[in-house]
């Protein structure tokens, strides 16, 4: 497997403590954004947003963010149909994160897959075990 993999199919614990940083250092102007199903109060997604990114996301009213990995606007769901439709959009006190809680459209929010190539529900799909290992789950 590739360190890629590892760290999206494996269960060793590998945290990115410098991913803040390294948007800060890059000159990324965005803010968090937490994308959650506005139904079962699961916590799908958290990415990010640019200013571009948000309109866009008024706009359409389905999510859009911004990739601080490849440096442009990702329309979620775009290519795998897999979008996430708009209910509302909330802003937190210090006006520096946003939440977005939409309604899954197609078979999930995360890229990542099960082994059976369906869609995860949600990016998190991990459990923290101990201080090294996670564990998958099912939902």
């Amino acid at each position: 497997m590739s360190n890629h993999d590892d760290l999206e199919e494996g269960t060793a614990l590998n945290l990115d403590f410098s991913k803040l940083n390294q948007i800060g250092n890059d000159g990324h102007p965005v803010v968090p954004v937490v994308g959650q199903d506005n139904e079962t109060g699961e916590v799908l997604i958290v990415a990010y947003a640019n200013e571009e990114a948000l309109q866009e996301t008024l706009k359409r009213r389905e999510a859009v963010f911004y990739s601080t990995s490849r440096n442009e606007i990702w329309h979620k769901g775009a290519t795998s149909g897999d979008t996430l439709a708009l209910i509302d959009v909330r802003v937190n006190c210090e006006q520096n994160s946003l939440l977005y809680l939409v309604q899954p459209e197609g078979q999930g929010a995360c890229h990542t897959t099960r082994e059976d190539g369906t869609t995860r529900s949600s990016c998190y799909y991990r459990s923290i075990t101990s201080s090294n290992d996670l564990q998958f789950f099912n939902r």
